[in-house]
């Protein structure tokens, strides 16, 4: 047998096959359409219905894909919170000014005959904000003349030198009442700031910090911390994971400083997370988890550090260097003043999420009243037990996907000449078989609520 007559052959079984397929398929309404003994009319009627419900199946297909894509969480209040222990959340303490240490440092490394603009330079140095004034005036070589003391390089060597240690800095901790050593407590954590000194944060320098429980519940009641701040500072209400940042707001900023009493309450509305919402990628559920991180600044992942990092990113690509005391910064890429080029510039955007388990930390309350004494004593209290909770609930997870199967099965029920989808079926149909085993799946895997749903499709005849 030639070539040819070889493919004509081939091309015959598959073009009789084709021709025939019509009146051999089961596919419901397809034997109506090639009948050639039935009216054109019904022939066309029965062509325009069967697009029609295929094109439909295929909409609500579409819509249920779509639905799983883009809107798989949804989020509810519970109320049931006579059960509930309420972490506090971590507390940090950042020193913000020290003109007297800024002074004597000063003397102590360019004598008392120094230049008194080098003592702002280095509070500049030492605490940091974001502007550098007396810095780029007194030792950018743009600017003409340069003060002989100004250095070029290692500027977080002096900036510690002028910054307070953790004992330096607190006293007098307790919780609710309790004593304990502050320091043992408060770790250093870095941060684009400086040094800062917190309590039950993840963020710190040590991978494992000792932590205070510090929870809040029915017997307990509202818990309070209160301590003694020997230095002008600013202090941070924070979720565990967070930092603080350049662009945390002022207003959950508590400036604190000698012969102060400061009283702070705040509310707290945790969040919980159904088991399945790790199954959903972290830009269809809107958050990540601390330990979903891709940051270099950051052991673990949150808003705050994110932002950081974002900072972090746009002066290495803007200067080459960073900040001198962003976390994590080998020192030769750090900066000796700072001053991007993009300070002229709209703002810089970050695109961050938030984190999944950062609970909702609300201001109440400031008080404050004047002592004699020469520190700050600070309290921070919650002002009532939660009420309530935010959950983060899966509503369309992976195993929804499976709904998709039977929405096919009932186009094929509706097509086809299969009874899969009838109750009055045949178990021992192979399609039957998959649907049950669909269906027992599914009883083990899902909720009543869904398993409504699936009888719903079953029951359909």
């Amino acid at each position: 047998m030639s070539a040819n007559e070889y493919r004509k052959r081939y091309f015959d079984i598959w073009w009789n096959g084709i021709k025939s397929l019509p009146h051999t398929t089961s596919i419901h309404g397809f034997k109506f359409i090639a009948d050639t003994k039935r009216h054109w009319v019904e022939r066309i009627f029965w062509l325009v219905f069967v697009a029609l419900s295929w094109y439909a199946s295929s909409l609500l297909i579409a819509a249920q894909y779509d639905a799983y894509l883009n809107n798989p969480i949804s989020f509810v209040v519970e109320t049931t919170y006579k059960d509930w222990n309420t972490y506090f959340p971590a507390v940090a303490v950042c020193e913000n000014d020290n003109s007297k240490r800024a002074e004597e440092i000063s003397d102590s490394l360019w004598g008392q005959e120094h230049d008194f603009n080098i003592e702002e330079v280095l509070k500049e140095w030492a605490f940091f904000k974001g502007v550098t004034y007396y810095t780029s005036e007194f030792c950018n070589v743009e600017n003409g003349e340069v003060l002989p003391e100004c250095v070029e390089s290692n500027l977080t060597y002096y900036a510690n030198l002028v910054r307070s240690t953790c004992k330096e800095s607190l006293s007098d901790c307790s919780w609710n009442g309790e004593a304990f050593e502050c320091c043992d407590y408060f770790r250093p954590l870095d941060t684009e700031l400086g040094t800062c000194y917190a309590i039950n944060s993840i963020q710190g320098r040590e991978s494992n910090p000792p932590f205070l429980r510090m929870v809040s519940n029915r017997t307990t009641g509202p818990g309070v911390l209160r301590f003694n701040v020997l230095i002008p500072a600013n202090v941070y209400v924070l979720n565990e994971e967070d930092v603080p940042a350049l662009t945390t707001i002022g207003s959950d900023v508590l400036i604190v400083g000698p012969e102060m009493f400061h009283r702070r309450y705040i509310a707290l509305r945790n969040i919980e997370n159904d088991s399945g919402t790790r199954s959903i990628a972290p830009e269809k559920r809107k958050c990540r988890y601390n330990d979903e991180n891709f940051l270099d600044v950051y052991r673990h992942y949150s808003y705050t550090a994110c932002t950081v990092q974002c900072r972090k990113d746009a002066q290495m690509r803007f200067c080459n260097c960073s900040n001198y005391f962003m976390p994590n910064v080998p020192e030769h890429l750090k900066c000796n003043v700072l001053k991007a080029p993009w300070s002229s510039r709209p703002g810089l955007y970050c695109n961050c999420l938030p984190s999944c388990t950062e609970a909702e930390i609300s201001v109440i309350n400031d008080l404050k009243d004047a002592t004699a004494e020469d520190y700050a004593t600070v309290e921070i209290e919650l002002a009532m037990l939660p009420s309530e909770r935010y959950r983060r609930n899966v509503v369309r997870g992976i195993l929804d996907l499976v709904d998709l199967d039977v929405i096919f099965l009932k186009t094929l029920h509706l097509q086809f000449n299969v009874p899969a989808l009838s109750t009055n079926s045949n178990d021992d149909h192979p399609s039957m078989q998959l649907t049950n085993k669909m269906l027992s799946y599914k009883l083990q895997c899902k909720q009543p609520n869904i398993i409504l749903q699936y009888h719903s499709y079953l029951c359909l005849s």
